[in-house]
């Protein structure tokens, strides 16, 4: 296994808190009931969101199809809704095989490869067709190689919906409107770059302290997809929102090298096999959950405006200059942009 990329945080952070995590996973998965030839092929994964989030679904349809193809020898038992730690926790124990599989958002990748940073560029993808069609070609293929040398063998890419700002305190139409606003972001030097370009405040702090943050007024503000404004009830507090759908980050299934290299060649054929089938099913939840959550915000107090992108999208270029920095980088990014429809 290659050397790793870990930030400096999470390398010097090999905490009780992650190896109790990866203990937990290895003891639950020995814990489930099944007699004891099947739980050498019962695979375990992690999810930060909740249980009947389309990522979370599409994983268990995987597994529900390896055991289906292995006649049970093969299954996956998904510990979703953050139970064993937060997705740069989670990352980490996958890398070190407490965990098999681990579906995670591009952003933590981006302090382990640089190579996942163009796909969470803001505004380098200009619609989810146009994010879907980079993900499937190529391109894709190559950044989920890339984090092979980390322990991670990248399985897939899923969605994770076009990201807008919401806020209590008015309507951002222009970047103007921005300042002062502080808002939540991931833990990602990018995002923190992002939020501070565009004149506002970034607050990095974990996805499920938001909703008290916004409760208390420690935050202004947040961005998010549709459904995790819904499901995270911020729109409860939070009824401004604005379509400024600056990220379309994706989001990646990984799995662990020391876990994927005791497959058989005709297991992990297998495996990457219903991966790949997997993403039919989650782009196909993900999108009755949009209008599910669009109706759900239609009906609520919540104040929609759509924005002119161009102006925000301006003042992202030194942001991209910041973070592309390699010859192979700026070739994934000259690629996205010319799978464009404009």
């Amino acid at each position: 296994m290659g050397s790793s990329r870990f930030s400096s945080a999470a390398q010097g952070a090999v905490s009780r808190r992650r190896l109790l995590a990866g203990g937990l996973a290895l003891s639950a998965a020995a814990a489930l009931p099944g007699c004891k030839s099947r739980m050498s092929g019962l695979l375990t994964g992690a999810d930060a969101h909740p249980a009947d989030y389309p990522t979370v679904k599409a994983v268990e349809f995987m597994g529900q199809y390896l055991a289906e193809r292995t006649g049970g020898r093969l299954g996956i038992k998904v510990y979703a809704g953050g139970q064993l730690g937060s997705e740069t926790d989670t990352l980490e124990i996958t890398s070190f095989g407490g965990l098999d599989l681990n579906r995670v958002n591009f952003a933590p990748l981006n302090s382990v490869e640089p190579m996942t940073l163009p796909f969470s560029l803001p505004f380098v993808f200009e619609s989810v067709p146009h994010m879907r069609r980079v993900v499937d070609s190529e391109v894709g293929e190559e950044v989920l190689a890339a984090m092979e040398p980390h322990g991670l063998i990248g399985l897939c890419i899923y969605d994770s919906g076009a990201r807008s700002f919401y806020n209590t305190r008015r309507a951002i139409r222009t970047p103007d409107d921005m300042a002062g606003l502080k808002l939540r972001v991931p833990a990602s030097d990018l995002y923190v770059a992002m939020i501070n370009a565009l004149g506002a405040n970034a607050v990095p702090i974990p996805f499920g302290e938001v909703y008290q943050s916004l409760a208390q007024g420690v935050i202004d503000g947040a961005e998010n997809n549709w459904p995790s404004f819904v499901s995270a009830r911020h729109y409860e507090v939070a009824t401004y929102q604005s379509l400024t759908e600056h990220l379309l980050t994706p989001e990646a299934l990984v799995m662990s090298k020391i876990s994927w290299d005791r497959l058989s060649p005709e297991d992990q054929d297998l495996v990457r096999e219903a991966a790949r089938l997997s993403v039919g099913e989650m782009r196909r939840l993900w999108d009755l959950r949009v209008t599910e959550a669009k109706a759900t915000i239609a009906a609520s107090s919540v104040a929609v405006n759509e924005v002119e992108k161009e102006p925000f999208a301006a003042l992202m270029r030194p942001v991209w200059e910041q973070f592309i920095t390699t010859p192979q980088q700026k070739s994934v990014v000259e690629r996205i942009l010319a799978m464009r429809e404009g």
